[in-house]
């Protein structure tokens, strides 16, 4: 008796509804029930039949529903929204100060790039200051800000990070990393060993002498979380005991991912090409610069370490000050005596002169010398350009840091 309603059912159970009448009720139940599903329209053919049209419903589906998004999640887009509030201001702010500095200088703003921003600011903030990070700077504030870490969590609160609950996941993972290629090259050393097969291994090890683990600042940057000095230790152990291995050569791209050059293998290209003349002396040529001074020294090997300054010897310089400065780098690299230098220098005083040749000789004895010889030098501070000058006047004041008197009345 299923799907009939009450009241048929009700009078099928009296008995005073014959079976024709419940036939029509139940067919007129179904056409209810068949009309709820289709559209059944009528129209006229040209042969004058009426014809019968059924289409189904077309119903629209239920709305999916709506995601509940996590509190974890939720805080981190308004920290995400902020983040990028302030930075869309600052780049705003960045753009303006940029339009404002190119007028100053008398440039055309929309042509103005980076390198006319610093020109511009060393121009008009001059700074005194050696270390270049302590100077005033204006670039971009994506890189002056630090990175915004992304989403580790998707919307429904649940870790991207297999290592999201250690609180530094690229750290930890970064130590998974290490000690499963440690136990690896540990393991092709015992298959190596077990097979005789030692001699292979010679010459397999990695070397670290031009080279040095990046710094506790480097780190945080590059995993983009905050590093302690314990776990910077722990990271850099790790990394030593896979670097010693007799088979650390294997991962050399690995373990270069977090070392940097030392400075000395940087001046590689920087060492000048000796030359030999007829009369199977050897020669080296390299240039110097400071303050408004140019120096380009060419050094002979052998030589009795003579001097030849434009035409002149040491003399060419009257105090000792500069005349010690010319010799500072044949004293550290131990070839007092042993060389010859020619100098065409111009332009500046003696201070400019002396110190522009300093770092042109130092620059030529790089290609006499051996490697731990250029790093004693470069140590020693004699392959680094001195980039100081004379600070300029300031308008308004008498000099470069001097103001005029002041006068109550």
């Amino acid at each position: 008796m299923a799907g009939i309603s009450p009241w048929a059912v009700k009078t099928v159970h009296k008995g005073t509804v014959s079976s024709r009448r419940l036939f029509v009720i139940f067919a007129h139940k179904r056409f209810l029930e068949f009309r709820a599903q289709n559209v059944v329209r009528l129209s006229s053919a040209p042969d004058g039949n009426d014809r019968l049209h059924i289409a189904p419903v077309t119903q629209n589906k239920p709305t999916a529903k709506a995601v509940t998004i996590s509190k974890a999640m939720r805080a981190y887009m308004e920290q995400a929204r902020a983040y990028d509030d302030k930075m869309k201001s600052e780049v705003a702010d960045f753009e303006i100060g940029k339009r404002h500095l190119a007028n100053i200088m008398g440039e055309d703003p929309d042509s103005f790039t980076q390198e006319d921003v610093d020109r511009a600011i060393e121009y008009l903030l001059p700074s005194g200051l050696y270390d270049k990070k302590a100077r005033p700077v204006m670039k971009d504030p994506y890189e002056i800000f630090p990175k915004k870490k992304a989403a580790q969590f998707g919307l429904d609160g649940r870790p991207y990070h297999w290592m999201y609950f250690t609180i530094l996941p690229n750290y930890y993972s970064a130590l998974y990393e290490i000690t499963w290629k440690l136990e690896a090259l540990k393991d092709l050393e015992d298959q190596m060993r077990a097979e005789n097969r030692q001699d292979e291994m010679e010459g397999q090890s990695f070397n670290t002498a031009s080279s040095e683990w990046v710094s506790l600042q480097a780190l945080k940057t590059k995993m983009v979380e905050n590093i302690k000095e314990k776990e910077y230790k722990h990271f850099v152990t790790l990394m030593e005991r896979l670097a010693s291995h007799p088979l650390s050569a294997r991962e050399k791209d690995f373990i270069m991912e977090w070392r940097v050059l030392l400075q000395s293998e940087e001046l590689q290209s920087a060492v000048p090409e000796v030359e030999v003349e007829e009369g199977g002396r050897m020669c080296a040529t390299a240039s110097g610069t400071r303050k408004s001074s140019n120096a380009i020294v060419k050094v002979y090997m052998p030589g009795s370490g003579k001097f030849n300054i434009n035409g002149k010897d040491l003399t060419y310089f009257s105090q000792n000050l500069y005349r010690e400065t010319l010799l500072l780098p044949l004293v550290v690299s131990g070839l007092l005596g042993k060389v010859d230098a020619e100098v065409d220098v111009e332009l500046g005083g003696p201070t400019g002169q002396a110190g522009a040749i300093r770092l042109g000789l130092s620059r030529a004895l790089l290609a006499f010398v051996e490697e731990d010889v250029k790093e004693k030098m470069r140590l020693t501070g004699l392959l680094t350009k001195d980039p100081r000058k004379r600070e300029r006047k300031k308008p308004g004041q008498q000099g470069a840091r001097r103001k005029f008197t002041w006068k109550k009345r």
